[in-house]
């Protein structure tokens, strides 16, 4: 199970954002993409969820990959709970209900989990969009500026869960401005 950049080049607008972006990542890896705004870290991201094509060079990964952007992709009609299923169960979990129990209570929204997702806190509808990545049970996390709109206390939570994912064997590849702690992960400054 690896994710893998090879000499990557994109291009948005006719503008070369970043070229020649190599590194790989397997089981229990991690890399922090860095930069300033507008610099090409979300699409770095979007390249490696295979939403953007590499404008040179190419990208492999060989399992299941989630994706977390700005958006959080939940049905706002929904509860919390129900909302988190149908994503759980479109990705074939074993257990979907056991995976949004336990994604629920590791970000701290088991309270709201029979709430519908309109009426969640921009800070909540964040940890439920990170619920969503952590239910999936995709080994490769994509985030994207996940720590956005958090407190110290869910920032903590995200750390966590980061961790317990790459204990777990686990790849994540995180775009972010904001510091978090996650030890030993590759560095991508763009």
């Amino acid at each position: 199970m690896s994710l893998a950049f090879r000499d990557v080049a994109c291009v948005r607008g006719g503008r070369m954002l970043f070229s020649g972006v190599s590194f790989g990542l397997g089981p229990g890896d991690a890399a922090v993409v860095t930069g300033p705004n507008g610099i090409g870290k979300s699409s770095l991201i979007r390249v490696a969820a295979g939403l953007l094509p590499p404008f040179d060079g190419a990208v492999t990964c060989d399992t299941d990959k989630a994706l977390l952007t700005e958006a959080s992709a939940l049905d706002t009609d929904r509860t919390l709970a129900a909302a988190l299923r149908f994503w759980a169960s479109l990705d074939r979990t074993v257990d979907p209900g056991a995976r949004v129990a336990a994604a629920l209570e590791a970000l701290d929204l088991g309270a709201l989990a029979d709430i519908p997702v309109r009426l969640l806190s921009t800070g909540q509808r964040r940890r439920a969009a990170i619920a969503r990545v952590a239910a999936s049970k995709a080994v490769v996390w994509l985030l994207d500026e996940p720590a956005n709109g958090l407190d110290t206390h869910s920032i903590t939570r995200l750390e966590a869960l980061i961790a317990q994912h790459r204990t777990e064997g686990g790849i994540a590849l995180v775009a972010t401005h904001l510091p978090l702690a996650m030890p030993d992960a590759l560095e991508i400054a763009l």
